[in-house]
């Protein structure tokens, strides 16, 4: 099985190029962030602060969370019996995700979920984290940076598209306020992989991204055989 691991800052682009990726590999593709804000979103229903472990803990023992997949072969992220895939993008939700996802209880939770797919499946998983802790031994590191400017533009226009009130510059400084509580949390911090491949994504279309992604993944798979 070939893991490929996709780690960078929020709106850098690794979601959508990676599930873009992987449909042309024929990969399984995993959005590990989803399964954060998944959680994110629960404790938040349950108006659960990410200080109140023990109520975390609780939630933690209430609830499953897991990826499957439509007949598009498209990603949907089920907690416990509902899909929440529609309800876990706003920009509430990834403050709360990014919080959460710094407690140690909440990153051992979803461990093992993510590494028995690599396990059973040649995947794409993208991440803070995927190349440093949950799939250290994957075979190809790819670190996705782009600009905060360029990162906010992005998020914004997706959230316009869904028909979501927003404001561009507020999206601009939860994206600087998620970079720094990520890079700076004591558990699985986000940082490059020693061995990843560093890509920049600034100022591209989503087509350049993903065609210079695709060229990378697929020149190191060809090494692999």
């Amino acid at each position: 099985m070939i893991s490929i691991a996709i780690d960078g800052p929020s709106g850098a682009g690794k979601s959508t190029i990676s599930k873009l990726s992987a449909k042309e590999l024929n990969f399984i593709y995993v959005d590990t962030g989803a399964l954060y804000r998944a959680i994110g979103y629960a404790a938040m229903q349950k108006k659960i602060s990410c200080d109140e472990i023990e109520k975390v803990t609780e939630l933690l023992n209430s609830i499953s969370v897991r990826l499957v997949f439509n007949e598009k072969g498209e990603q949907r992220v089920m907690l416990s019996d509902e899909d929440v895939s529609d309800y876990i993008r706003t920009p509430e939700v990834s403050m709360m995700a990014s919080a959460i996802s710094a407690l140690p209880i909440v990153r051992e939770y979803l461990l093992d979920l993510q590494r028995n797919l690599a396990k059973t499946n040649n995947v794409i998983m993208d991440g803070r984290d995927i190349g440093t802790v949950v799939l250290p031994n994957a075979q190809i590191k790819i670190f996705l940076f782009a600009s905060p400017e360029d990162r906010a533009k992005r998020r914004y226009d997706e959230l316009c598209e869904k028909g979501m009130q927003v404001n561009y510059d507020d999206v601009l400084q939860d994206i600087i306020t998620r970079d720094y509580n990520d890079s700076h949390r004591e558990t699985a911090p986000l940082k490059p992989a020693e061995n990843a491949i560093m890509v920049e994504t600034t100022g591209n279309t989503l087509e350049q991204s993903v065609q210079k992604l695709l060229s990378i993944m697929k020149e190191n798979i060809e090494k692999l055989k």
